[in-house]
């Protein structure tokens, strides 16, 4: 088992001791791939490279496609 393996391992049997949570065994193995993908997608974001200066846009609007009228 990797090291990333090891700790969501650990991580799972935290949360669910602290939420008083049972997980059927047969579930186990789903959970821990779902929380592999969310840490790689987690990774993945803040590892992307931005400056100091970039101010996140302060009202999303997304552009018109012409193919929507």
């Amino acid at each position: 088992m990797s090291e990333d393996a090891d700790k969501l391992d650990a991580h799972l049997d935290a949360a669910t001791a602290l939420l008083e949570l049972r997980v059927a065994p047969e579930w186990r193995g789903s959970i821990l791939s779902h929380l592999d993908a969310t840490m790689k997608a987690a990774r993945f974001v803040s590892e992307f490279p931005l400056d100091d200066e970039v101010e996140p846009a302060p009202v999303f609007a997304p552009a018109a496609r012409e193919d929507a009228l």
